[in-house]
């Protein structure tokens, strides 16, 4: 097989930048990894947890998948139907409620790692490689089927966690105005005129929200 170091350095180097973004899109919540030894592809070590929001899935580093957990979830995936590599990021996107988007620089070298071990096939369209599962993937697929369902449902619970919280604009915008006045009362005290002002300011924007 095509093992080099250059496929395991790039894939390695890939999965620490998804941790960090992964880490804030969450804000420290995730899927948590043990540290324990390694018990084989696949193996179901997420432990459910809490974060500063509320209930979620705790994580020191903000790891998304456990060693071997991505390869099942992709394969899992081409064997719902063949995929470009593009769509395989936007479906895991799409299962976790966009609360996280797996980096080319990590599923690429996974999916050549699946094609190395014979568990896809890919085939060229339009200019872009489909990968389709083989006989050999659907078969190690149901060798691990116990650890591929506890993934699908954690991707949904997250997806149902995200979904329940307030969308990122909104919070964005919420910490925007509480900044603004916050810096505004800094300045010093206030003229009754400033005051009336950023009052009426923000009347308006409550009821400009209940409306909404």
């Amino acid at each position: 097989m095509r093992f080099g170091n250059h496929t395991r350095h790039g894939q390695r180097d890939g999965e620490r930048d998804d941790h960090r973004r992964f880490a804030r899109a969450m804000r420290g919540g995730g899927w948590d990894h043990d540290h324990g030894h390694d018990h084989g592809p696949g193996h179901d070590r997420m432990r459910e947890g809490r974060t500063r929001e509320g209930r979620g899935f705790g994580s020191r580093r903000g790891r998304v998948f456990d060693h071997g957990d991505l390869r099942l979830v992709v394969l899992q995936l081409i064997a719902e139907k063949p995929r470009h590599g593009y769509e395989i990021i936007k479906a895991i996107e799409e299962r976790v409620g966009g609360a996280y988007s797996p980096s080319p620089g990590v599923v690429y070298p996974t999916l050549t790692m699946l094609e190395e071990l014979g568990h896809v096939t890919v085939a060229e369209q339009d200019g872009k490689k489909l990968h389709a599962l083989t006989e050999a993937g659907r078969a190690y697929l149901e060798e691990n089927r116990q650890a591929v369902d506890a993934l699908q449902a954690r991707m949904a619970q997250v997806a149902a966690t995200r979904a329940e919280e307030p969308p990122p604009s909104v919070i964005r915008a919420t910490e925007n105005l509480k900044l603004a006045l916050r810096l505004k009362l800094q300045q010093g005290r206030l003229s009754d005129e400033q005051a009336r002002a950023i009052a009426a300011t923000l009347d308006a924007a409550a009821a400009a929200v209940e409306q909404a």
